[in-house]
């Protein structure tokens, strides 16, 4: 189990509030003087072990209210959706998906990368998804960024240039039709022409097709 650290425990939190390794063994500080280094530790480390408390507990609360049953491994709707990782887009609500009912596969700007298409793969050969959305969105993120830049910033923040690519664009209606390209000339997919672009308004909730 976790460690889990909200309010009610700040108490116990003041009394041990920083552990220390001494030959192996782990040494609880139980001092006043911790209090000082708890408060720069805080902002930095309890907010997110917070916000992951938070979750757990949602989980439990939608575990105990849910009346689920086993679903198929296999999506029901044949569908595969390809979208980008941005908060504001809720592909099962905006498309009104259930469970089951497609897989979703997200990254930074929804764009089709190598392990996209191996998903996709494994999707379609294994699992029998016949068909690709593929949706972008307005306001994205990769808007904001340039390849050669965030190369830079990278390599000089670790010394090492990424294999990766960024995968950055200024034209979001061109980066769907240039996916829709990828997913259409991959040889590894079995259902390469089932394949629509689509992008997401962040502020009106609407898809509008790429041709």
């Amino acid at each position: 189990m976790g460690t889990h650290i909200d309010d009610s425990s700040e108490s116990l939190i003041r009394r041990k509030s920083l552990s220390t390794r001494n030959g192996g063994m782990m040494t609880i500080v139980d001092t006043d003087e911790t209090q000082d280094s708890l408060r720069v530790l805080k902002p930095s480390i309890t907010r997110r072990v917070r916000v992951t408390d938070r979750l757990l507990a949602n989980n439990r609360a939608f575990a105990a209210r849910s009346d689920r049953k086993h679903l198929d491994v296999r999506p029901a709707l044949r569908l595969a959706i390809v979208t980008c990782m941005d908060s504001r887009l809720d592909v099962f609500a905006a498309l009104g998906l259930e469970d089951g009912q497609a897989h979703v596969l997200r990254n930074a700007g929804g764009v089709i990368t190598d392990d996209v298409i191996r998903s996709l793969a494994i999707s379609q050969r294994r699992l029998g998804t016949e068909e690709v959305a593929l949706i972008h969105h307005t306001d994205c993120g990769l808007e904001l960024i340039t390849d050669d830049g965030f190369r830079a910033e990278l390599h000089e923040a670790t010394g090492m240039a990424p294999s990766f690519a960024i995968e950055s664009f200024t034209d979001v209606d061109a980066n769907v039709r240039q996916s829709i390209a990828r997913v259409r000339h991959s040889p590894f997919l079995l259902h390469r022409d089932g394949v629509r672009g689509f992008v997401y308004d962040v502020d009106t909730g609407l898809l509008r097709e790429i041709e």
